[in-house]
């Protein structure tokens, strides 16, 4: 089911139930036990950089059949938010599998667009966040507290925050302010692409 609403602000593509609730945990399951590196920041460098106090969370790498079929799925989405955001996109970025721990974070920046900087992320239009585990005001199995997704106009003083769904597909322009907030417990599990 897709739920717009052209009215409010940040202009968000939102796709309840993107992927299946089994889905969403056997993906879990998998990266609880993966290995997983530091994820990079752009910016300072064209291949991307560790900085830890811009960006803490690791980037996991699942089976070849997890990301294929993730990849799937957001292909499958492209005219729908090709027609919502009134662009055209050409390809869509291998997926990003993450995992925030207690303290990770990421904080506000925007993913591309904005013509800003001279980089091959610069030619990112659409950023796609699907949600694999729970947000929680309260600590509970399979869920962490903290960790919400932030997006923030600083020119007009406002934010907006979109709660953590398993299975949840959150799609916005590229050039948005937004950032993850820190993890307070448990740990967040997400993936994100960007459609070019």
């Amino acid at each position: 089911m897709t739920s717009v609403d052209v009215n409010t602000w940040p202009h968000l593509f939102i796709v309840r139930d993107f992927l299946a609730p089994d889905t969403c945990r056997e993906i879990v399951a998998e990266l609880k036990v993966t290995r997983g590196d530091a994820a990079t920041v752009y910016g300072r460098t064209v291949s991307g950089a560790v900085d830890r106090g811009i960006r803490q969370t690791l980037r996991l790498q699942p089976s070849a059949e997890i990301v294929q079929l993730t990849k799937t799925h957001l292909l499958e989405q492209q005219p729908a938010v090709e027609k919502h955001f009134g662009v055209q996109v050409f390809e869509c970025e291998e997926p990003q599998f993450l995992r925030y721990g207690v303290g990770d974070f990421f904080v506000a920046h925007q993913d591309g667009n904005t013509g800003l900087l001279r980089l091959d992320t610069e030619l990112r239009r659409v950023s796609l966040v699907i949600f694999l585990s729970r947000e929680s005001e309260s600590a509970g199995p399979d869920t962490y507290c903290g960790g919400s997704l932030v997006f923030t106009d600083y020119r007009r003083g406002r934010s907006h925050s979109v709660p953590g769904e398993p299975g949840t597909l959150v799609a916005f322009r590229s050039e948005t302010t937004h950032e993850v907030k820190p993890v307070t417990r448990g740990e967040r599990f997400s993936v994100v692409s960007w459609f070019r």
